[in-house]
């Protein structure tokens, strides 16, 4: 095993020169689909921790030291290192699917943290290396010796890893919850690991003394039966759904890894900040961001023989810690749930299956990017078979959405279907067939491609999920999830109306969910549109320009991959007048999921907004062609830039087509337009409309213009279009526009 070192003097010396030789063995791959960017964070990290300086590796040292940022990086407003650490995760765990299968090391990273993991897989022909619990241990640097004899993963808690009472209430609360469907054997299987591994014994654990002492097969027992292994998947499936559905607020994991029998305990991980970063405030007072001290990850079976060597655990600062949060700060509510079964090989010749694997790795790749519904894992979808029954999906797992489909290969041509099906009824919501070359196309891009096209027709946020959700509600979906539904509708009509309602809502599921970080972006949206656009103001501090900057921080600090927080912090900088920041965020969140066309419609807003009409209008087009019952919204301002862009019947059809009556600066854009185009008469009556809706916003033209980011060539543009239209403009507007241009110009 490679062990985790608290000193030089402790690590065995072949230890290091393996490691730096498995981190050649990735970065020389083919397979190992990472940017140079990337390639660079690996080996830092690795090379860090090897040189026992694994405490140094945080966000900030990352930013500066591999990604160039200066001294000023602010991890806080600037997600650079979380989402290079969120590609690189995948780079890996693509490699270790394709050309790492055999790799004697594995490296990772642990979500939540920087520092790398070394684990040394068993040889496959070794049967007991097979059945024992593999290894894994984080090297770091030197820490107080605390490790606990039964913590896989010691974290937020009584005290630095689960104790053996703990692991037992955690026990019983599994398997009395009529949510863990592991049947007699399931019981029984978990029962006996767990108390093996408390009585110090993880290394009797084996396939053979199981069947013995579990299932009661005589001593003639061999590997030909696989009871135990079957067994052991379907404990795994069923401890997967548990903590999915039921035990999502549980204090306490317990996980059965696969590659063995014996079982992991770790604290559940609270909401926390990285540790050089200060959490964002809130009215209930400071959140102090955990301060790590170092962590080791170690299976149970090895911590029980190891723990004497073993150096690193987990402090968190009390009182005010994120730990010390009410009960279910942590939590989120149910949402939609959904199963990828393996997709069937309908094809021929020898690479036909490797096709329909690729197709399911890269659907299982993409759609748990989007954060409004939750996919079940790899391991639960390589056990389904393809023709899996919805019943099972329904009974077995819980889950109220099957993606099923097949590959089939002729020639050099390549058939992809995919349809999503209500477990509820078995009725099928929707399919698709997606056809390609593959002399002309490369297989890898065929595969990407597929898996895009399906995650955003299907999880979208205004995809088949949530439109079926939205008209179907599920029966226990009547609190904070709903929310996110009437949100999409919101933003669907833009009316103050509406706004009240969902952000009342939002901030009832923020109060009972503080955890659910999609509630806390949306919430920062509904907090900013009370100030730009004049949706139920409220008085006094913070301004709702800083709430939403607050709530914003608070959705990326509680869950960094989060695409909807990520896109409502771009939007906040935005118009907090952090241009260069939004726009660093908006493209980083793109990057890391392509397939989000609420996010992609922002981004080109913001991007036209700033100036850049042309690709704005190009983000824009693509946002709506992958989702053309998107929101109004987008269409508005795709209008807007064919405006700006001298496209003028295309301004009159996209605004028309927008149609956002009840949407006051809807008004104002149609308005321009139409004058533009000659439509005096139509471009008088939008006018009309929008100053009886807001009196005060030319009254306020240049501030308005300011805060929305918009070039002063452009402003004057916009202004000349108003005269069009009619409206009366305040004396000295466009000479104060036009000295603001010329001071901008002499700057450059």
């Amino acid at each position: 095993m490679i062990h985790a070192a608290a000193s030089e003097a402790e690590k065995p010396q072949s230890t290091d020169s393996r490691c730096l030789a498995q981190l050649a063995r990735i970065r020389q791959s083919a397979e190992f689909d990472a940017t140079g960017r990337e390639h660079r964070f690996l080996q830092y990290v690795v090379e860090e921790t090897l040189a026992g300086r694994g405490s140094r590796i945080k966000a900030y040292t990352v930013a500066v030291e591999v990604f160039g940022r200066d001294s000023t990086f602010d991890p806080q407003n600037d997600p650079i290192v979380r989402i290079a650490a969120s590609h690189l995760r995948r780079s890996l765990e693509r490699y270790y699917l394709t050309a790492g299968k055999s790799d004697p090391i594995v490296i990772g990273i642990p979500k939540g943290g920087y520092l790398p993991t070394f684990s040394e897989r068993g040889s496959p022909e070794d049967a007991n290396a097979a059945e024992s619990s593999m290894p894994t241990m984080q090297a770091q640097a030197a820490g107080p010796s605390d490790a606990s004899p039964v913590a896989a993963r010691p974290g937020p808690g009584p005290g630095p890893g689960p104790g053996p009472d703990d692991v037992r209430a955690q026990f019983e609360r599994i398997v009395s919850s009529k949510e863990f469907h592991g049947g007699g054997r399931g019981d029984a299987l978990l029962r006996y690991i767990i108390e093996e591994t408390l009585a110090g014994r993880a290394e009797r654990i084996k396939g053979y003394s199981i069947a013995i002492e579990v299932f009661k097969r005589d001593k003639s027992f061999t590997q030909d039966d696989p009871v135990v292994r079957i067994e052991a998947a379907r404990l795994r499936r069923a401890l997967e759904r548990y903590y999915l559905v039921a035990g999502q607020n549980d204090p306490l994991r317990i996980e059965v890894p696969k590659g063995g029998y014996g079982p992991t305990f770790s604290w559940k991980e609270a909401v926390r900040a990285e540790s050089d970063r200060t959490a964002v405030p809130d009215a209930s007072g400071p959140i102090v961001s955990a301060r790590r001290r170092g962590r080791v990850l170690l299976t149970v079976g090895v911590v029980a023989v190891a723990a004497a060597a073993i150096l690193g655990y987990w402090t968190i600062d009390r009182p005010g810690s994120v730990s010390s949060l009410r009960a279910g700060s942590v939590s989120v509510p149910d949402g939609p749930t959904l199963v990828i079964a393996p997709f069937a090989n309908l094809g021929e010749g020898p690479n036909a299956e490797l096709y329909t694997d690729g197709v399911t790795e890269e659907l299982l790749t993409a759609l748990p990017r989007f954060k409004e519904i939750k996919v079940f894992g790899r391991e639960t979808s390589k056990s389904l078979p393809p023709d899996v029954d919805v019943s099972q999906v329904r009974d077995e797992l819980g889950a109220r959405y099957l993606l099923a489909g097949g590959v089939r290969v002729s020639g050099s041509r390549i058939r992809v279907t995919a349809r999503l099906v209500d477990a509820s009824d078995g009725a099928i919501l929707w399919s698709e067939d997606y056809d390609n070359d593959l002399q002309s196309r490369d297989l890898f891009a065929i595969q990407s491609d597929v898996a895009s096209k399906v995650a955003t027709a299907v999880a979208q946020p205004y995809g088949i999920i949530a439109q079926t959700d939205a008209a179907n509600p599920p029966p226990d979906d009547l609190g904070a999830y709903s929310c996110t539904l009437s949100f999409y509708d919101y933003r669907a009509e833009l009316s103050a109306e509406r706004h009240a309602k969902v952000s009342a809502c939002l901030e009832s599921a923020v109060a009972r969910y503080p955890g659910y970080a999609t509630a806390w972006a949306m919430l920062s949206i509904a907090h900013l549109d009370e100030e730009r656009f004049k949706f139920n103001p409220k008085s006094g501090a913070p301004m709702a320009m800083e709430r939403a900057l607050q709530a914003a921080r608070r959705a990326v600090q509680l869950d960094p991959g989060n695409t909807r927080g990520l896109q409502a912090l771009m939007t906040a900088l935005f118009f907090n007048g952090q241009y260069a920041e939004a726009m660093r965020t908006g493209e980083q969140a793109l990057a890391m999921n392509p397939n989000d066309t609420e996010l992609m419609g922002e981004l080109g807003t913001r991007v036209a907004m700033g100036g850049q009409w042309q690709r704005g209008a190009a983000l824009l087009d693509r946002a709506i062609a992958l989702n053309p019952g998107g929101a109004g919204y987008y269409h508005g301002t795709r209008a807007l830039a064919a405006h700006m862009l001298g496209d003028h019947p295309a301004a009159v059809a996209g605004i028309r087509q927008a149609d956002l009556q009840k949407f006051p600066l809807f008004h104002a854009v149609a308005s321009v337009i139409y004058a533009e185009a000659g439509m005096l008469h139509e471009a008088r009556r939008a006018g009309e409309t929008f100053m009886r809706r807001r009196p005060d916003f030319v009254p306020n033209l240049q501030a308005e213009f300011m805060m929305r980011n918009l070039q002063p060539k452009d402003q004057l543009r916009l202004v000349s279009g108003l005269r069009k239209a009619g409206f009366s403009i305040p004396d000295g507007v466009e000479a104060s526009i036009a000295a603001a241009e010329a001071a901008d110009a002499k700057s450059r």
